[in-house]
């Protein structure tokens, strides 16, 4: 494991676990914290080591939030300061190569909750809960809370979760969508990196492209989905992977998406 201030970072089995690293402060963000996450997950998609990332946080938190106090009286805009830290690291996430899984072990409150539902896919501890806490300081949800959260529980529930600062818990996130599995606390961290491992094995290239057809095709309608796949299962087609993939299903054995060397 190598660690940096804020941010501890480990790879096993390839996979790369990123973890907020201020428990004291159950992980509110500051600068340093946000830059620095973002500079890890350029480092991962650069590595050829690395299949999956994790996101997850230390101690009794996953993120509090903006840490106020590393703002206040800085004499920095909001739309400045959400231009610097939080929306590069929100359309790194979105933009990585490789499946982010955002891996949420206690609360995620304010731009943590928009972390938390950034990821490709949402793991949670038993205890872990989400709670959209800006209208508490009169502020409007940021970090891609507005884009997020109503895809997953529609409109009128996201704006009443929004408007109430409501806590949501991992029985109710599951049901709701806003994540896809729950753990118990106590082997959280194991299930999550056995997850990861799993999906670490299936194959990257075809991932990759899965993700950048999903991107797409949020913002794109039915004409433009069907090219987009088209085009992009071409790419799938043409890799080894699914020569692989073939091979293994007419030999009757798994497949291997893992190249030695």
């Amino acid at each position: 494991m190598t660690a940096t201030s804020v941010i501890l970072a480990a790879t096993h089995a390839g996979v790369r676990t990123l973890t907020l690293n201020r428990p004291e402060k159950l992980n509110a963000a500051n600068d340093d914290l946000l830059l620095t996450l973002t500079g890890e997950l350029r480092k991962a998609e650069s590595d050829p080591e690395v299949r999956v990332v994790v996101i997850t946080g230390a101690g009794r938190g996953f993120c509090a939030g903006q840490d106020l106090g590393d703002v206040s009286g800085r004499g920095m805009t909001f739309t400045e300061h959400l231009n610097h830290t939080y929306n590069p690291l929100i359309r790194t996430i979105r933009g990585l190569e490789k499946p982010v899984i955002s891996a949420v072990n206690g609360i995620a409150a304010g731009a943590g909750a928009s972390l938390a539902l950034s990821g490709d896919i949402r793991l949670w501890a038993q205890g872990a809960a989400l709670t959209q806490v800006f209208s508490n300081i009169a502020l409007i949800p940021d970090s891609g809370s507005t884009w997020f959260l109503p895809r997953a529980v529609g409109y009128q529930r996201a704006f009443e979760l929004m408007a109430f600062a409501e806590k949501v818990t991992a029985e109710d996130a599951l049901r709701a969508g806003l994540c896809e599995r729950v753990f118990p606390d106590d082997s959280f961290q194991a299930d999550v990196q056995a997850y990861a491992e799993r999906l670490a094995a299936r194959p990257a290239h075809a991932l990759k492209l899965t993700k950048q057809a999903l991107q797409a095709a949020l913002s794109s309608t039915l004409d433009e989905a069907l090219d987009q796949e088209a085009a992009l299962q071409q790419l799938a087609g043409d890799s080894w992977e699914h020569a692989e993939g073939v091979t293994a299903f007419k030999e009757k054995r798994a497949p291997a998406f893992r190249r030695q060397g």
